[in-house]
């Protein structure tokens, strides 16, 4: 990483020392896509689109199943703490490495507060209390969320399975109940707002599917990586389009033109199809969920953060923690850290969930771009995993220019990424000037 510029060795595979089984490897999975999306999406979609909005949401299952291929073809081939920076790093260096890692992992501390708020709104539509029901909440989630991932991945994918377990019962009996008030009707008119919103809808919607690339940083703790990843991948992909489609579907249809006003609309749908004070239910359901991604994400973003600290794209302090089996204790303070202070600056803000929804994933997307196209580079050719590699970059491509603006993010993400690097080497060079002259000066003296 420092002197002068060389060719960036691969990382090789390591060896897997993980304890994590294919069921809580979907479950992570499952948590990761599934979670947040589905409690509070439906409605933000619905607002921009109208009905208009399924064909966002099916034209975005059909690109997970190619861009979670490809991401779980990668790290079976490369189970390493770094993800899809280390698959960045093999096929174009180490700027590019740093780019998605700064982009991936200083994503996660900004989008928890929005993940957090979705809960929150729940909560709030549940017992009351307003903006400041909305803040506990999120704080709770934090402190929650770490110190389950400070005793390791372990625990926190046993954790997970349940929370899956709970997320799949609630979405099916949701849709289940509330089924007999659909109304074919309010299909009509299918695109008040023009085929143009499915653009931008596609572009929020983008949130509900990041979390492809997230486990990927923890490929080293399964205990085959190549058998266990694709199996959980493959598990989730099913599991999460068939849910989020239900869900999508049965929000337009039992909810009509009020869809798109929902703050909480999976809590409406148990209303309209049990009725009683269901809402507590749902937001009990809707905190648990919550905990379930941000929980998958911060034990990803955590290994991340000790992977770029160890190849010297962070602080060299991080770096403990990144082999399997370690749990990347300092890189976890810093993500909770990071999530708190944005918390406060978006209570005092009073912010609401969408810019930071959308300044998230334009992050996501670009590290789906590179991840792709790295993927491109590295799969062996004519493989299933390569034509799927291919067909997921196009569709990334288009959903960077659907995201537009929120880009910027991810740009000066990138510039604060390379100008890490500048400085270091520049320090190195130093280093290595004073560490030549003290030699000289030994030799002199010696003489």
């Amino acid at each position: 990483m420092h002197g002068s510029p060389a060719p960036t060795p691969p990382v090789p595979p390591a060896p897997s020392h993980g304890s994590l089984t294919v069921l809580q490897g979907a479950a992570l999975y499952v948590g990761a896509v599934l979670g947040t999306g589905v409690i509070a999406l439906p409605a933000l979609a619905a607002n921009i689109a109208g009905p208009a909005s399924l064909l966002a949401w099916l034209a975005l299952v059909l690109l997970s199943a190619p861009l979670a291929a490809t991401f779980a073809a990668l790290g079976a081939r490369y189970p390493d703490a770094g993800g899809v920076a280390t698959y960045v790093r093999n096929a174009f260096g180490e700027r590019a490495s740093a780019i998605v890692g700064w982009c991936f992992y200083f994503a996660v501390p900004a989008g928890a507060p929005a993940a957090a708020m979705f809960a929150g709104a729940y909560v709030a539509a549940a017992v009351g209390g307003g903006s400041q029901t909305v803040l506990l909440t999120s704080v709770a989630l934090v402190i929650v969320v770490t110190a389950a991932n400070a005793l390791g991945v372990t625990i926190s994918g046993r954790l997970q399975v349940v929370l899956s377990a709970l997320l799949v019962a609630l979405l099916l009996a949701a849709v289940a109940v509330s089924a007999p008030h659909a109304r074919l009707a309010y299909l009509h008119p299918f695109a008040p707002h023009g085929w143009s919103a499915i653009a931008p809808a596609a572009a929020l919607l983008v949130w509900s599917f990041a979390g492809w690339e997230a486990i990927t940083h923890l490929a080293g703790e399964f205990r085959q990586p190549a058998r266990d990843l694709p199996l959980a991948s493959g598990i989730a992909v099913v599991v999460v389009g068939v849910l989020y489609l239900a869900v999508a579907a049965a929000s337009v249809l039992v909810l009509g033109p009020a869809a798109g006003q929902a703050d909480a609309p999976l809590a409406q749908l148990l209303v309209i199809g049990i009725g009683g004070k269901v809402r507590i239910v749902a937001a009990f359901a809707a905190v648990l969920l919550t905990l379930g991604t941000m929980n998958a994400y911060f034990a990803g973003a955590a290994k991340l953060g000790a992977a770029l600290g160890r190849d010297g794209a962070l602080p060299r302090w991080l770096a403990a923690g990144s082999l399997a089996g370690d749990v990347p204790r300092r890189s976890l303070g810093v993500v909770a850290v990071l999530a708190a202070l944005a918390t406060a600056v978006v209570a005092w803000a009073q912010l609401g969930p969408k810019p930071l929804v959308l300044v998230t994933t334009g992050s996501f997307v670009t590290v789906y771009a590179l991840g792709t196209a790295a993927a491109l580079k590295l799969l062996p050719r004519g493989s299933a995993a390569h034509r799927c590699a291919g067909i997921a970059l196009i569709a990334v491509a288009a959903l960077c220019v659907a995201t537009g603006w929120f880009l910027l993010w991810p740009l000066v993400m990138s510039a604060c990424a390379l100008l890490y690097l500048a400085l270091q080497k520049r320090l190195q060079k130093r280093r290595d000037a004073r560490l030549r002259g003290a030699r000289r000066k030994v030799a002199q003296t010696d003489g």
